[in-house]
């Protein structure tokens, strides 16, 4: 069989084999830093080779011939020659040609971007078996089962990959095959079993294809090297880059590494290792295996595996060797590894290592540990959490203490963390479906393949009755922190009558289910949720420090430390009333970037802006905001107390009156009503009137902000008398209130100044009348493109700019968010023309560009002034690192995302280099 031989490639070999660019390198050409280049499968490959390592000899197609590919419909000219020399170089190595009769070298053909995509591209092994090779691959090996397994697993493989054919008609078949033979796994088929099966799959492909199954192996190679080059653009592959933010233009590296073979008997196998576990971060022995098998067994989760523990007793020599080199890979990645390995009667090799993908909790545990360690220091451990899966730790888990209508049906391995509830549901179509209607949503499996992305994606969890933590589903569920559960074995799945049984107990689907990715419990029913220990420390509640204190909340306590100290990005709140601005402060809130005051004016309020709309003389108008006055004052009084000693940015009325009015159907209605009872109600008449009168086609850009403020005498002195009254009144109390006052939708410096100057007098008569010195910041909010436009000019007039990027993002793409969401956005995204919503994540070349020319120019003006941005962008967190980067001074964002934005303030800072984990 294989063995691992100086693999090295002969440079005569290759010398000469194309002019310019270089499209092919040997796995000791490389090393782990070239991921861009070689894929990060070859990479790690290359990393392996360098560190001395058993890797079976090979070589990587690079990245930049996939490119050429995809963009010409053709393989670089250069590239068959390339190919062919490294190929002769490997047969001299391995002293035998690629299917060659009687002692056939063979061949895996893998994909490897420089992101890891589990199962989202292609793979086909055991290339270079042919109808002759076979017997050769047989005699070699002394066992004939051995042979025909390899050779259907081709077929399989390649019929699938390459040529198009449905997978469910080889399984399908080979169902048949142990039905017939009366068995309930594979391994229990005997060769000539599957020699009958080889003939029936080379039938399926001549019907399905429509061609004969190739016979020639380097027709077989390069057909499958085409097939994983057009695999990057496949629907599941660019559904999954969008899901993860991979970008597009990528493109993927290409493997073709000599056969090893763990279906050689019970002393051969393969299996999956992690160096810690990727659930929970603890240290020790993680992973699954699987004798008798070839890698994708383990991976599909068809068989279930036994825990890698267990190899110990199966094999220890390749159990000791095996810890040995992930101690070595640990330490050398100085993270998290994830390993793919295969023992060939008792000789183990290394296919596969990478930076290993974890959970959220995972991920902050690790990070420190391996600072203890000495592996990294605090920067690093900062760039190896993302506020992504901080989000995911603040989400509620499940109250193991409650009671209910609840029933535990059956236990799984845990192998994504989180509490998902939802109906169950059998496919992945129905997911979608129901999820799209509103509904939550479990997706129940026999075990997931790359097909079922779209229904992983809707639901709130993922749970199968096959595979193991290394399993499609385990793997895919951690990358994008879905709760899951696998191989839970007493739930019999199925899927066509779409139900699920268990000890008598029969689930059918649209009943609701919940599982505990922390535990791997199932239940049916709803289980009630707690609120997670990581909120509770934010909240004050839990104490990092205390002796009974959540090592995942040390965890996340050391590494916010860091990231505060670290960070320059100031970090406020969007808060409009004192509770939330007491919750604010405890998450860690350094001052409101964004009072609403247009949400004081709701409730019982709403009356008094009624008559405020309706006034039809200046002294009513003045009457309702005299009665306006000292609520509004109340309000700020309280504001100001809970954030004492930091700023509140308080934004004047900004929405059109309309808004405040009932709504003109239901108000028409209700006057038809009372006429034909001849019951007229004058208020509503009159009401009716106002909401025609101010009705408007476009209200975004209507009468709504500074105009509002131009057009209505007092509204906007009323607002500003209140908070300079409310931060006087708490000055005199010897409190600090650092108020700041803000003006919406301004589009041009004269607005602004006309504002200004009004606003200047009230606080001066404040003053006077209160005997206090207020330092009240007047700014504005840059909201539309000509404001950001004009910026040098506006920051003659105002001592701050907040960004307002929800709408400068509306009028910048001339988008009505509350319709372009619903209507027309998923075809956007599922085209490639977005690769997120430009509402969550700030389109850099774009709003971003408005938003850094507005900067440097306020700032040539008015060189001190505040820049800050109180959009829902202030919290995502690819958007922070573009505030920090742009210069802005802080950056604001609902309460719940305080953290978040703290945690990316300071990776954003940070220079340490990232991880390369996603």
């Amino acid at each position: 069989m294989s063995e691992n031989k100086d693999p090295h490639v002969a440079e005569s070999a290759v010398e000469g084999a194309g002019e310019g660019v270089k499209f092919v390198y040997d796995f000791t050409e490389g090393n782990k830093d070239l991921k861009d280049l070689l894929g990060g499968k070859g990479a790690n490959l290359a990393e392996m080779t360098n560190l001395g390592l058993p890797v079976p000899p090979g070589f990587t197609i690079s990245t930049e011939a996939c490119k050429t590919y995809l963009d010409s419909g053709e393989e670089p000219a250069a590239l068959r020659d390339e190919v062919s020399a490294h190929l002769d170089a490997l047969e001299q190595w391995m002293g035998k040609t690629l299917g060659q009769a009687d002692n056939p070298l063979l061949v895996s053909v893998r994909s490897g971007a420089k992101f890891s995509m589990p199962g989202m591209m292609d793979t086909v092994l055991n290339i270079g078996l042919s109808d002759r090779s076979v017997q050769g691959l047989a005699k070699q090996a002394g066992d004939d089962r051995f042979a025909w397994d390899s050779y259907r697993r081709l077929i399989q493989m390649f019929g699938k990959t390459v040529l198009g054919v449905d997978g469910d008609l080889f399984e399908d078949a080979l169902e048949a095959a142990k039905d017939a033979k009366k068995v309930a796994v594979d391994t229990d088929l005997e060769a000539a079993d599957l020699k009958k099966l080889v003939t029936k799959f080379k039938k399926i492909v001549k019907t399905e294809a429509g061609r004969d199954f190739p016979q020639d192996p380097r027709e077989q190679m390069d057909l499958a090297i085409h097939a994983v080059f057009d695999s990057w653009n496949t629907d599941r592959a660019k559904l999954y880059r969008r899901q993860e933010r991979i970008p597009h233009d990528l493109g993927t590296a290409v493997n073709v590494c000599s056969m090893v073979f763990g279906n050689l008997g019970p002393d051969s196998g393969t299996g999956v290792a992690f160096t810690r576990d990727p659930a929970s971060g603890h240290q020790g022995v993680y992973g699954d295996y699987l004798q008798n098998a070839q890698g994708e067994d383990v991976v599909a989760g068809i068989r279930n595996t036994v825990p890698l523990a267990e190899l110990e007793t199966i094999d220890k020599k390749s159990y000791d060797q095996l810890m040995q080199i992930m101690g070595t890979l640990e330490n050398h990645y100085k993270d998290l590894c994830d390993i793919e390995f295969t023992i060939e009667r008792g000789q183990l090799w290394m296919l596969q290592t990478r930076v290993g993908k974890r959970t959220a909790g995972a991920a902050f545990r690790i990070a420190t540990q391996l600072v203890d360690q000495g592996l990294i220091d605090e920067a690093e451990a900062l760039q190896r959490v993302t506020g992504a899966q901080l989000a995911q730790l603040m989400f509620p888990r499940f109250d193991d203490t409650a009671g209910g209508k609840v029933t535990q049906i059956g236990r799984g391995i845990a192998a994504s963390p989180g509490a998902a509830v939802g109906k169950a549901v059998f496919d992945s179509y129905t997911a979608i479906k129901w999820s799209r209607s509103g509904e939550k949503v479990i997706l129940i499996r026999r075990e997931t393949n790359p097909d079922d992305l779209d229904g992983m994606i809707a639901a709130e969890g993922i749970l199968t009755s096959r595979g193991g933590k290394t399993s499609h589903a385990a793997v895919v569920a951690r990358g994008m922190g879905k709760t899951c559960v696998c191989g839970a074995e007493d739930l019999e799945v199925d899927t066509k009558r779409r139900r699920l049984t268990v000890n008598g107990t029969v689930v059918e689907e649209g009943d609701v289910v919940s599982i505990d990715g922390s535990t791997g419990k199932v239940y049916v029913g709803e289980v009630p949720v707690v609120p997670s220990p990581v909120v509770e420390y934010f909240e004050g509640r839990m104490h990092a420090g205390a002796d009974d204190a959540d090592e995942l909340v040390a965890a996340v306590h050391r590494i916010m430390a860091y990231a505060d100290r670290v960070r320059r990005l100031r970090v406020r709140a969007n808060a409009d009333n004192a509770e939330d601005a007491l919750r604010a402060r405890r998450f860690g809130a350094q001052g409101i970037g964004l009072c609403r005051t247009e949400h004081m004016f709701l409730g019982d309020r709403r009356e008094l802006v009624e008559r405020l709309i309706l006034a039809d003389t200046d002294a009513e108008r003045e009457e309702s905001l005299k009665e306006l006055l000292p609520l509004q004052k109340q309000d700020f009084i309280e504001l100001f107390e809970a954030m004492d000693g930091l700023p509140v940015t308080v934004r004047l009325l900004d929405p059109p009156l309309h808004e405040f009015l009932p709504d003109i159907t239901e108000l028409s209605v209700r006057v038809a009503l009372a006429e034909s009872r001849k019951d007229a109600n004058e208020n509503d008449l009159r009401l009716l009137q106002a909401v025609h009168r101010l009705h408007e086609q476009n209200p975004m850009l209507g009468l709504r902000g500074v105009r509002l403020g131009l057009v209505i005498p007092g509204l906007f002195t009323m607002q500003v008398r209140a908070i300079a009254e409310a931060a006087a009144e708490r000055k005199n109390a010897k409190a600090d209130p650092r108020a700041e006052i803000m003006i919406p939708l301004v589009g041009t410096v004269q607005e602004l100044e006309i504002v200004r100057e009004e606003a200047d007098q009230v606080i001066a008569e404040v003053q006077a009348a209160t005997g206090t010195d207020l330092k009240l910041a007047i700014g504005t909010m840059i909201e539309l493109p000509r404001a950001a436009l004009t910026a040098g000019q506006i920051a003659e007039a105002a001592e701050f700019f907040s960004f307002g990027t929800n709408d400068l993002t509306q009028t910048v793409w001339g988008f009505s968010r509350d319709d372009v969401e619903a209507s027309f956005f998923t075809a956007y995204l599922e085209k490639g023309i977005f690769g997120v919503s430009p509402f969550e994540t700030i389109d850099r070349d774009g709003v971003g560009k408005l938003v850094r020319d507005a900067s440097v120019a306020g700032r040539a003006t008015r060189p001190d002034l505040k820049l800050g941005v109180c959009g829902e962008h202030g919290g995502d967190p690819e958007s922070v690192h573009f505030f920090h980067e742009v210069g802005l001074d802080y950056v604001s964002c609902s309460p719940f995302r305080i953290p978040v934005a703290r945690l990316e303030a300071g990776r954003a800072a940070s220079s340490a280099a990232g991880s390369d984990h996603r």
